[in-house]
């Protein structure tokens, strides 16, 4: 045969097979361009919700509570929604379409988490008259009630006999609820060792108390108002009161709008940093002395159960949970990050939500009839749910979208490091005391070119975010509560090292000025948070 053949059939056979190999190429090139342009359509969508979220709570007076927070997460769903369909809109897909490819939206808060996600509407034969806007069986997109990062343990402990669920957040902050000895409890606070002092030395009569070795003192608060006016305050469950006369008279802010506070006489002087470590002790007692030896292996279901996982072990393990020790104590502190309590809190918040949030996607089956897609939680990474479980966050899911050689199913987590839900141990910002007249810098706790030589204040990080309020003619206005500016190595250089990594170790080796004013506004700024338990007039705060 003639090489002028071979040359022929070669062809004949070859050509064919690069035809249908460059085609598959294109293809892939083509799907795998699609699926990283989907990832940044999304990753978009998902910032522009959290930022919304954000901006609504820093200029809300309000955001804490429940109905105001559900608002402002309704923005922030709405924002999502209008973001993605912007992104989206070239590829012709509009909101209306693109909200069937979105089986749940999540949103992390300080102790607990909503899920955005269809459900089936279902009315009693009484509501079923009334209702003609919302038929009954019809598949409403709405969120779902606040769900706890929480857990039921029985067993003994301390040889007591208890049936109680234990409410973990995002700090070291818990809630006790059940019965204990046949008594029924309901206790809530911080769990901290290394505290000490007169206060725990003279059967709670002393006033002195320290943390870590380091007295906490009283403080005196001042912050702007306005772009000018600079006024002491006191921040009382989430809510600052203002004086302009040496504590005779107080006033707050409702939504930009200027309240008197009728009656009300404060301390001039803050002393909250104080109480947190006083009323942390006494929490931090009545654990060890009721629930010191709970261990992880007594976990229950909802029925009373044990906790197992796929291959039926015990979910959590086996250890003792409130693995108290202390400053010099070869187990270290409740505190740090790696003790057994940090390490069953997180265990137990991943839990809660990847049970939920599984069950919420895969029920998504069947509610969508539009859409032939197989919804299902995917699996997320190691470093994905670090980011989810310690920070208030938001993960949002879109499936189902065809991009050639595959189905679409992507998510997205965008955590939140600056909030009104929690003061994170990185929230507290250190400025010089000499400097409050703003005419200084502010540094990180972790800015290596802080020197211990100064005095600082500590302060937490969103009072240098930009404000908004209402002037006594009607019109908004924006300021600063804090005018200093930020620290060159603290922005530029902002990175995590290794030493830094047990951070309360790092900030007791900075030295105590830098440890005073950081343990002092870290108590100061956890004590004055809005919590629903505290909704009365703390007694420290009233100058009788």
């Amino acid at each position: 045969m003639r090489i002028q053949d071979l040359a022929v059939i070669f062809i004949i056979i070859i050509l064919p097979i690069s035809l249908v190999l460059s085609s598959y190429t294109q293809n892939q090139v083509k799907t795998l361009s699609l699926q990283i342009s989907y990832d940044n359509k999304l990753n978009n969508a998902t910032y522009d919700a959290l930022k919304a979220f954000k901006l609504n709570t820093l200029n809300s007076s309000t955001s804490n509570m429940a109905n105001s927070k559900l608002k402002d997460i309704e923005a922030s769903i709405n924002t999502f929604f209008n973001s993605i369909a912007s992104n989206f809109n070239m590829a012709g897909y509009n909101k209306d379409v693109l909200k069937h490819y979105v089986p749940a939206l999540v949103y992390t808060m300080y102790d607990g988490y909503y899920i955005y996600s269809p459900y089936k509407n279902t009315l009693t034969d009484s509501e079923k008259a009334k209702s003609e806007t919302l038929p009954d069986g019809e598949k409403l997109y709405g969120l779902k009630p606040y769900i706890y990062y929480s857990c039921r343990y029985k067993g003994t402990s301390n040889s007591k006999n208890y049936d109680v669920v234990i409410t973990y957040a995002l700090d070291n902050y818990i809630t006790v609820q059940g019965i204990i000895d046949g008594t029924a409890v309901y206790k809530y606070g911080y769990l901290l060792d290394n505290i000490g002092g007169d206060y725990t030395n003279n059967g709670n009569s002393g006033k002195d108390i320290t943390y870590r070795g380091i007295e906490i003192k009283e403080e005196t608060l001042q912050e702007y108002i306005d772009k000018d006016n600079k006024l002491t305050y006191v921040k009382i469950n989430g809510t600052k009161y203002y004086t302009e006369d040496n504590g005779n008279t107080w006033y707050y802010y409702l939504n930009g709008d200027k309240m008197q506070q009728v009656g009300a006489k404060y301390k001039t002087i803050n002393e909250e940093g104080k109480q947190y470590y006083k009323e942390a002790y006494d929490f931090t007692k009545w654990i060890r002395d009721n629930l010191g030896d709970l261990n992880a292996k007594n976990a229950v279901d909802e029925k009373g159960n044990s906790l197992l996982d796929e291959q039926g072990n015990l979910k959590f393990g086996t250890y003792n949970i409130f693995d108290f020790g202390g400053k010099d104590s070869q187990e270290g502190s409740i505190e740090d990050a790696d003790s057994n309590f940090n390490q069953h809190r997180l265990a137990v918040i991943r839990y809660s939500i990847e049970k939920n949030l599984s069950v919420a996607i895969a029920n998504y089956n069947r509610y969508t009839t539009t859409i032939s897609a197989n919804f299902q939680m995917p699996k997320l990474e190691e470093d994905e749910w670090t980011k989810i479980i310690n920070n208030v966050s938001i993960i949002s899911f879109l499936q189902g979208l065809n991009i050639g050689g595959k189905v679409y199913n992507g998510y997205s987590i965008i955590t939140n490091t600056e909030n009104e839900e929690v003061v994170r141990d990185d929230a507290i910002y250190l400025v010089e005391a000499d400097d409050l007249n703003d005419t200084g810098n502010y540094y990180r706790p972790t800015d290596t070119s802080l020197d211990n030589s100064k005095n600082y204040l500590g302060v937490l990080n969103l009072d240098f975010e930009r404000r908004s309020r209402l002037k006594d003619d009607g019109s908004e206005m924006y300021f600063f509560p804090k005018k200093q500016l930020g620290s060159y190595t603290s922005i530029v250089n902002n990175f995590v090292s290794e030493e830094t990594q047990d951070f309360y170790k790092y900030i007791d080796g900075k030295g105590e000025n830098i440890a005073k004013a950081y343990y002092t506004a870290l108590g100061r700024e956890r004590y004055g948070m809005y919590r629903v338990n505290n909704l009365q007039v703390n007694e420290i705060n009233k100058n009788d």
